[in-house]
Formats: C-alpha cells, structure tokens, sequence
C-alpha cells in the first residue's frame, strides 16, 4: 500500500486588481482553501499568494509556487474571462511544460448547469515540473462547482507526475484512481 505524503503543499494563487490593492477580501482563494479542506483527508498546507491580474506578476507567482515552495498543486482564481486584465490562462500556459485541457472543458460544462455565461469563462490546467497546476474562475460561488468537477482526477493525476500522494475524503468527494493504483 502506497502512503500519503505526511503535508502536501497546495498553492492557493489570486489573481484580482481589487483584492491585491485591499479594496475588498479575497472571497474566493478562502473558497478555495476551504473546499480543499473538505475534499483533502490526508496532510497539506496551503501556501497562498494575491497577485493583481498582471501577467508577469501571475507568472511568477505560478512559477514561485512551484519552483521554489515546492507546491504539487497550484489552483488558481481569476482572471479567466475574456476581459483585457483577464490573462491568468496565458500566464499559466507561458509556464508549463504541457496542457491538460480536459479540466477547463468538463468546468465549463457543468458551470453552463448553472449559468450561461460559462461558456465565456477560459479555464484551463497545465503541468509545470511535479506539480498541476488548475485555472478556476473568479466567483466564490463557482470554486465548489468547478472543484466537485475536476478533484475527482487529481490526486491521481499528481501522482501520475510523480508528486505526493493525496487521499480524498470519501464523505466529500469520490477520487478516482486505478486499482492499480
């Protein structure tokens, strides 16, 4: 039996222009933090960063996440639409070593559930190094419904990459892995 990682470090990236500049709290990195809370049982620390929607500021936020705090998942929120200052996409694609663009199309289906202006939102992942990296929108309220989507593939997917062992918490979410696995 594999054992999981005794603290995986998950980076928690905000990219908002009004949240870095203190004009209102960052909502959805903590809606992020606490869904993670829910759909993670075994160890992990969040390493959280707010950054204004500038691209090379979102670069390198991704870039140190991974690099050098050693994060096996960076999820992201903000800056997705189609917005001029909307550019974490870009910035997440300018730094990894290739796309995953499964998670972005099965986020945008079932947010389009919910609301149809989904269909606007550029959502995207990408593999930098060991680590996954996931695009997830800005609005608090859309974390949960994108996450329920794409956290069932996760953990296997990072150990696919050779990063540490993640376990769900089966009274939150179902993950997937081979039995092989």
């Amino acid at each position: 039996m594999i054992t999981a990682s005794p603290t995986a470090r998950i980076g928690i990236l905000t990219a908002s222009d009004r949240a870095s500049a203190g004009v209102y709290a960052d909502a959805s990195g903590k809606a992020i933090e606490e869904t993670l809370g829910l759909f993670i049982s075994s160890g992990w620390q969040a390493v959280y960063r707010l950054v204004p929607d500038e691209r090379a500021q979102i670069e390198a936020g991704l870039v140190h996440l991974v690099d050098v705090e050693g994060c096996c998942l960076v999820v992201t929120t903000g800056g997705t639409g189609p917005a001029p200052r909307d550019v974490t996409p870009e910035a997440t694609l300018a730094v990894c070593d290739k796309m995953m663009p499964g998670f972005g199309e099965l986020m945008r289906q079932v947010s389009l559930r919910e609301v149809p202006t989904a269909i606007l939102s550029r959502q995207t992942a990408g593999i930098r190094g060991q680590a996954l990296l996931v695009n997830l929108p800005g609005k608090p309220g859309s974390i949960r419904t994108c996450l329920e989507a794409v956290f069932p593939a996760i953990p296997y997917c990072i150990d696919l990459i050779g990063g540490p062992r993640i376990e769900g918490n089966a009274a939150h979410i179902k993950v997937f892995r081979p039995k092989s696995a």
